[in-house]
């Protein structure tokens, strides 16, 4: 089950997390391709290069731009994003960052979320630092990200509003509740938009208690101490055959809703984050026929499901409250047919054993690219897959 952890033993910005996981294989050439999309050639350029801090070699990102005034809000940079030929993931990734980062931004000087206007969001490096962690994570496919402690730093910090002290506001403000360290290095060690990025990438704000590493990545920054100014990313495998993981579960009633609002419904909660969305059919009071929706999802994403119900269906209310999941291992692993390319969900059993089951989509693609039946499609991939994983279908 491959994994992220990551170490911000020295804190982490948006140019660091980027430079870590080119560090572990994301192609500079495929990132900057992809960066390209946005349509912001002209503003930017991207620099990469193998670099040294206090002797660990790393990867060091630069986002060069022309000095400017001008000042993206929130629905601006959603334009830009939901503009660009990305895929939903990437466009749903990028975006929750940037919707964390604004959040913190309007708790902490008391405004709405459409009223923040201020460089952090809008500034052009954090769009590339944002929108190239999203091509990258989409790159690497992680089923879980961890992290441990995060290094805040010390020191003061100058920002438009003066002379702030280390943490910034913001940093603070969406590290609630997560496990930080403080003093370690005297600089700003972790930046708004570094801690925006964990919160909206991270499963579990701890190690995982078994991880075996198989490939390290290290995103280095240009500030001086005692410790290596670096964020270390590592790519391993998950060796229990079970995983717990924390879910907020959101339910509510709807009786009177025409049946067909929901698969819009559906499309929009499984964009938004949810893991899982099913209807219940259930009788209500005066015996009334009904549907009881639930939907999973990480708590990170609660806010804007909630926002998606009471705006897409015809309840009141929801009902809000956590659950804990064991879940089996799963790896994800692109096969070639002689029909085409498929991916392939494995699981691993608290046995040892493993089962497979091919992805849906793919199926459904090939089948119309090639103008068979899914079923028929669906056995011939299910034959090839078999012979080549060695496995019963």
């Amino acid at each position: 089950m491959p994994a992220l952890l990551y170490e911000c033993f020295s804190g982490i910005a948006g140019n660091m997390n980027l430079g870590a996981l080119i560090d572990l294989g994301v192609p500079p050439d495929h990132l900057r391709a992809e960066l390209s999309r946005l349509g912001l050639d002209a503003e930017f350029e991207l620099s990469i290069a193998s670099e040294r801090s206090n002797g660990i070699a790393g990867t060091l990102v630069r986002v060069l731009c022309e000095p400017s005034d001008e000042v993206r809000n929130l629905s601006r940079i959603k334009g830009i994003i939901h503009g660009a030929p990305y895929s939903e993931c990437v466009k749903h990734a990028a975006t929750g960052t940037f919707e964390l980062l604004a959040e913190a931004e309007a708790k902490v000087h008391d405004t709405d979320i459409n009223n923040v206007h201020f460089h952090e969001v809008g500034a052009v490096d954090a769009i590339v630092d944002i929108v190239g962690s999203a091509i990258a994570m989409e790159y690497l496919q992680p089923t879980q990200v961890y992290c441990g402690p995060v290094e805040l730093g010390g020191g003061t910090v100058e920002s438009e509003h003066g002379t702030l002290p280390v943490p910034a506001p913001a940093t603070l403000q969406l590290l609630l509740d997560k496990p930080t360290t403080r003093g370690n290095v005297p600089f700003e060690a972790t930046t708004p938009t570094g801690a925006a990025l964990l919160c909206n990438y991270v499963d579990r704000f701890e190690p995982p208690s078994s991880f075996r590493t198989t490939q390290i990545g290290y995103g280095l920054g240009e500030k001086k101490s005692s410790l290596p100014n670096v964020v270390r990313v590592s790519i391993g495998e998950l060796s229990e055959s079970l995983q717990s993981a924390e879910n907020v579960e959101i339910e509510c009633n709807i009786d009177d809703m025409n049946p067909e609002a929901y698969e819009y419904l559906i499309d929009q909660l499984f964009k938004l984050g949810a893991v899982d969305v099913f209807l219940t059919p259930i009788i209500m009071k005066k015996s009334r026929p009904a549907n009881k929706l639930t939907v999973l999802a990480p708590s990170k994403s609660e806010g804007a499901l909630v926002r998606e119900i009471l705006r897409s269906t015809t309840t009141s209310g929801v009902r809000m409250h956590t659950v804990q999941k064991q879940l089996l291992n799963r790896e994800v692993q692109s096969v070639i047919t002689s029909i085409g390319q498929v991916r392939v969900k494995t699981v691993r059993l608290p046995d040892g054993a493993s089962r497979w089951k091919l992805e849906h989509d793919d199926v459904l693609s090939i089948a119309k690219e090639n103008e068979l039946s899914y079923l028929e499609v669906k056995r011939i991939i299910e034959r090839e897959v078999n012979d080549k994983m060695g496995n019963d279908a």
